[in-house]
């Protein structure tokens, strides 16, 4: 093997940039200084003025999360990812001598902006920087949810009854060991799914239902830019229509019209868009025990041609990010959901940026 010469990073990394490096396409086109603000202010780092090791920079520990965010990483991986590859320290701005944030530190920094509550603000942020960019909701909003995976929970029917009532579990509550690892907000819910057709051609007479236990990530797109513009996380067994009503409706949408499926359809929810001066493109359900009628048919049929754009966000941060909930609690869960759809509409981001460019 030759000795290292002096321009091998750079030639390797000039490589890397040939090969089409995401992260450097991040740094581009993202201004990860205009988190700062809402980082330092969630932060609350002291001065300095009792001495000891300054912190790392608040904006290169953010950029971290979201290269944990892309590549579904814990933070032992992370920690030794950041070590072992040139682009990721390239797109930090470290240096190979530089010091790398270990596993502790990433989790420190990951729970301080979620004990403060700021994964809200970082996200309204960017979609501020968004919007003075060029790419203001328009042309009406689309909604849908769609169920997170949790590590499930061991539990026996009476501590199920305790926490669906909201209580400890008694023999929990001298274990605090135990209690801290015990996710007390993800709940079971039946997933439903289309069953496959059978060697015979025939479909069974009902669909499958999979029991699924974590949280529910309920977002709002716009339907010209599909990006995310509302978003809201509960447990799995939430209801999905409810949530119509909490505040994430856009009312900057250049257009009311607003698209979901069959489960946001109740009076409660047409009221309230009526009120707020939304229009319902909301599925119609099947009449009880009745045949659909072909005018609804068809109308459904046209409105997916729309509401189905909801889905393509859904599986592109299941495909892309391997969207999981590694940790415990509501709150945290609502950290690693806010986390995935800053990065999503990032990635959104930087695809509209060169559609105009090559446009």
């Amino acid at each position: 093997m030759k000795q290292p010469g002096f321009f091998d990073v750079d030639e390797r990394l000039a490589r890397l940039s040939g090969l089409g490096d995401q992260l450097e396409a991040f740094s581009r086109t993202v201004d990860f200084e205009v988190f700062r603000p809402d980082l330092d202010r969630a932060l609350a780092y002291a001065d300095g003025s009792k001495g000891g090791r300054p912190p790392f920079d608040p904006v290169l520990m953010f950029k971290i999360l979201v290269i944990q965010t892309l590549n579904n990483l814990s933070d032992e991986r992370t920690e030794y990812l950041i070590n072992d590859r040139l682009s990721f320290m390239r797109f930090l701005g470290l240096a190979l001598s530089d010091r790398v944030p270990d596993a502790k530190t990433v989790w420190l920094f990951r729970e301080r902006l979620t004990e403060a509550g700021a994964i809200q603000k970082l996200f309204e942020r960017f979609d501020a920087t968004l919007r003075n960019a060029g790419y203001l909701p328009m042309s009406g909003q689309i909604l849908d949810a769609t169920l997170v995976a949790a590590p499930k929970q061991r539990n026996t029917n009476a501590e199920k009854v305790d926490l669906r009532e909201g209580r400890i579990p008694q023999d929990w509550q001298d274990k605090p060991a135990k209690l801290s690892h015990k996710d007390r907000h993800a709940r079971w819910t039946l997933k439903f799914t289309k069953a496959k057709r059978q060697e015979d051609g025939t479909l069974p007479s009902t669909d499958l239902a999979i029991p699924f236990f974590g949280y529910k990530s309920h977002i709002f797109i716009d339907r010209k830019f599909r990006l995310i513009r509302k978003w809201k996380a509960t447990d799995a067994a939430a209801s999905d229509g409810a949530r119509l009503r909490e505040g994430l409706l856009d009312k900057t949408n250049t257009a009311s019209s607003v698209w979901a499926d069959t489960a946001y359809r109740s009076k409660a929810n047409e009221d309230f868009m009526d009120k707020e001066g939304f229009v319902s493109k909301v599925h119609r359900k099947k009449p009880h025990l009745k045949p659909m009628p072909r005018h609804i048919q068809r109308s459904n049929a046209g409105k997916s041609v729309i509401r189905s754009r909801v889905e393509h966000v859904f599986a592109d941060q299941k495909s892309q990010t391997g969207l999981f909930v590694r940790t415990v609690g509501i709150t945290r869960a609502t950290m690693r959901i806010g986390l995935a759809n800053i990065v999503y509409n990032m990635r959104r981001f930087l695809f509209l940026e060169r559609l105009n460019a090559a446009a």
